[in-house]
């Protein structure tokens, strides 16, 4: 399950894995095992387009540190310290994106 843009959804993943948990559970209290196996289901899809999204942010945040990287050293390099300053920026902007989604 993602987002209506297609793209995976840390927040909908957590709220579906925690829906589908629920759901499990008062299954589980009504001996209905149709509600056990839904809520299964949907918290599984849950957590799979958490990972995802977790994914894409680790990468999208690598890709920033990289660039960013490489704009501060082209920028130092030839005293462009916009350039250098900018790249600086990204490249933290990137780590943090890194670690928040590690």
């Amino acid at each position: 399950m993602s987002t209506n843009t297609g793209e995976p959804n840390k927040t909908t993943g957590q709220y579906h894995s925690v829906k589908g948990t629920a759901v499990e559970t008062m299954g589980n209290f009504m001996g209905s095992e149709s509600w056990q196996q839904s809520g299964k289901d949907e918290h599984n899809q849950g957590e799979a387009e958490y990972k995802a999204a977790q994914a894409k942010g680790y990468a999208e945040g690598t890709m920033d540190r990289l660039g960013g990287k490489k704009d501060a050293v082209v920028g130092a390099v030839s005293g462009d310290r916009s350039q250098e300053t900018t790249g600086n920026l990204r490249q933290d902007k990137g780590e943090t994106q890194q670690n928040m989604n590690a």
